[in-house]
């Protein structure tokens, strides 16, 4: 991890590089997990700690696609990325880029400028860029073969660079240079802590310099604690550009800070302004470029507003579940973090982070008749909060939650009106649950009870979809001496319904068989209905020469009046003559691989789609079919990829066709498939047939 680490800090300093994460994928894992950190406190990465493949961030991008993502400045970020754009509106530069060698797929790498940055990467950096995730690549390559993988631990490891140790006499000449300026400086430290103060800053801040040595300025000064405030440190650290902003301390002294951020920390120089009763964060001048953004009190409305963009693209329970507890935990700054949703008469636990044994297994299966804080809250639909573990043994003697913590926090989750679960938070150490944070404890519960709420009912549609679906395609393939076949399907990615993909492999003699493939138009009910009644009217027709399977079918379809078209292909194999006949229905044309393993792309003319003309004519082609000969044929969604020639992706799977073992089929296809899925997304359903007749020697 420390050898990451190195090559991070190395890779930094050859780039000019203010920030940069690195993002391990676990084995057989769809989400990527932030696991080293420079640059910026990990407060700040909180949000970002798990990015699924599939999510709209730079970095999933580049690891899905297997390219550099470059974003120039702001205005890119928020056209291309609107998620993190809305929660990171500074200015900065962006590349993303994926840790991979060869076949094998490590994680990302991401990398930030400054604001001042040009809006392109020069050549150097560029090949800096790229050589610096090339060694991160080869030292995650080394480990695993070394039988050392490194994986992804509990909190990322953060590399910060140190300042340099300086000598006593020119530790004390720069103290008194400090003092020597007008007006008082302090420094803060990449977490926001005050690492140095001037007696003049100090009294300008009306605390001793004890008080203000290691706190948090918005903690120590009530009076600073204001979202323009924060928001103009995380500028600071981000956008590494200097920024000002204008602060009252009470009763009326207004105050002027500039804050000047580098690699270490940040410079802060404070001086007194004539009192005219402006409020914190006000009179904003040029330098004030820092747009304000709520941010908990102020970071904890950062995260809220994070959860809200996050939870809007989550779907499946699951996922949200994931969501919520990895982000909720570090946002809030908590121990442990428990989610409950009410089922059959019981709080059940669908998702924790941080939770000892002992709690988890109390929160397991919860039955709503018993008196613990969980079901009280569900069931009268208040929060309750407790400073310590007495007070909740004494509030609760018989239902106490688990182990002991400092503090914890027990929120009903709501969703339309009606409870629906229970929200479980541990913190370490003492916690106030002050007000404003206990509006925001709310808000974050209201939130995730909505969220819940949809995803189950999605998942409740979508089971209901699948099963739909499973129930019109093949329940299983017939065996045709002489022939072995696999057939894959492919579920559309979120957000789709149901698709219309169908195939069908069918028996129609010892040494004869069809094989069917197509797709109806659309990703809804009506689409799957129309593709059961296709599949059943090419099933009852098969055997007849396949143009006229297709007329029939056209015709069945014109004479239904759906509105929707389909496209299909219908193949006759005859293996005793070793030949196949096809026609096909405006659809992809299948490849074909020979024994000797070259491929080709048959040349079948394309029929009209069924469903446009009564009258449609379906010539027929006829082929060899030599025995080890392999078939593939597919739907467009194994070849489709926004952006992408069908040229150039149909002569990729082509060659992975050639490379493939035909003599596992089944594995071919898993191959296949799994390289679609996970080269870019997927819009559509995908559908696989492959046929390999056996060779005299396999017969």
């Amino acid at each position: 991890m420390r050898e990451l680490g190195a090559a991070l800090t190395a890779a930094m300093e050859d780039t000019g590089a203010s920030v940069g994460m690195v993002y391990l994928l676990p084995p057989d894992d769809r989400a990527l997990r932030l696991t080293v950190v420079s640059g910026v406190p990990l407060e700040m990465a909180a949000s970002w700690t798990r990015v699924g493949l599939g999510d709209p961030i730079p970095v999933a991008d580049a690891v899905a696609q297997g390219r550099m993502v470059w974003l120039g400045d702001q205005e890119q970020m928020a056209r291309r990325y609107p998620r993190p754009g809305l929660v990171l509106p500074y200015r900065f530069a962006l590349a993303a880029l994926p840790l991979a060698t060869g076949a094998a797929t490590w994680g990302g790498l991401v990398m930030l400028w400054p604001g001042s940055h040009p809006p392109t990467l020069s050549e150097a950096e560029a090949d800096a860029v790229r050589a610096a995730s090339d060694r991160m690549a080869a030292v995650l390559d080394d480990a695993t073969r070394s039988g050392r993988p490194v994986l992804p631990g509990g909190l990322p490891l953060v590399v910060n660079p140190r300042l340099p140790a300086a000598e006593p006499d020119q530790a004390v000449a720069a103290m008194a240079f400090a003092d020597r300026l007008p007006g008082g400086s302090c420094a803060l430290d990449l977490d926001g802590r005050i690492t140095f103060v001037t007696p003049a800053a100090a009294d300008l801040l009306g605390l001793p310099v004890r008080r203000l040595l290691g706190a948090l300025p918005w903690e120590a000064l009530p009076w600073l604690d204001d979202p323009a405030v924060e928001d103009h440190y995380r500028a600071a650290v981000i956008g590494r550009e200097t920024t000002a902003f204008t602060a009252v301390r009470p009763p009326g002294h207004r105050l002027r800070f500039r804050l000047h951020p580098d690699g270490t920390g940040i410079s802060v120089r404070i001086t007194p302004l004539p009192d005219t009763g402006a409020r914190a964060g006000e009179e904003a001048t040029a330098e004030d470029h820092a747009p304000p953004v709520a941010t908990g009190r102020a970071s904890a409305l950062y995260h809220l507003m994070h959860l809200a963009a996050t939870f809007s693209e989550a779907v499946g329970l699951q996922d949200v579940v994931e969501r919520t507890v990895e982000q909720m935990t570090t946002a809030l700054g908590a121990q442990s973090i428990a989610l409950l949703l009410a089922e059959e008469g019981r709080l059940r636990l669908v998702g924790q982070s941080g939770c000892a044994p002992e709690l988890t297994e109390n929160l397991y299966s919860v039955p709503l008749t018993s008196d613990t804080p969980e079901v009280r809250v569900f069931t009268t639909g208040a929060p309750l909060f407790f400073h310590g573990s007495e007070e909740l043994r004494t509030a609760f003697p018989q239902g106490c939650a688990g182990p002991p913590a400092a503090a914890w926090a027990f929120v009903p989750l709501i969703a339309s009106g009606r409870p629906v679960g229970s929200m479980v938070v541990g913190y370490a150490g003492p916690h106030g649950f002050h007000t404003s944070e206990r509006a925001v404890l709310s808000s974050l519960a209201g939130l995730v009870a909505q969220a819940l709420d949809r995803a189950r009912l999605y998942d409740a549609k979508q089971d209901l979809a699948h099963r739909l679906q499973a129930g019109l395609l093949p329940h299983s393939l017939p065996r045709v001496p002489g022939l072995d076949v696999a057939a894959r399907y492919l579920p559309a990615g979120h957000g789709m319904d149901i698709g219309g993909d169908f195939y069908d492999v069918i028996r129609l003699g010892d040494t004869t068989a069809a094989v069917t493939i197509g797709d109806v138009q659309g990703h809804n009910v009506e689409a799957a209905a129309l593709m059961g009644q296709v599949r059943t009217a090419v099933h009852a027709t098969a055997g007849a020469a396949p143009g006229e399977v297709l007329a029939r079918t056209n015709r069945l379809l014109i004479d239904l009046d759906t509105g929707l078209f389909t496209s299909c292909l219908y193949a006759h194999l005859d293996l005793a003559r070793h030949r196949a006949v096809l026609a096909t229905a405006g659809h992809p044309p299948p490849l074909r691989r020979h024994p000797d393993g070259t491929t080709d792309i048959l040349p079948v003319p394309p029929g009209l789609l069924l469903g446009i003309d009564s009258t449609a004519v379906y010539p027929e082609t006829e082929v060899p079919l030599a025995p080890g000969t392999l078939l593939a044929l597919y739907t467009d969604g194994l070849v489709e990829i926004p952006g992408v020639s069908l040229d150039e992706t149909t002569a990729d799977l082509a060659a992975r066709l050639a490379h493939g073992d035909v003599r596992d089929l089944d594995g071919l296809a898993d191959a296949l498939v799994h390289h679609a899925r996970h080269t870019a997304p997927r819009n559509d359903d995908t559908a696989l047939v492959l046929l390999r007749s056996h060779p005299a020697e396999e017969s």
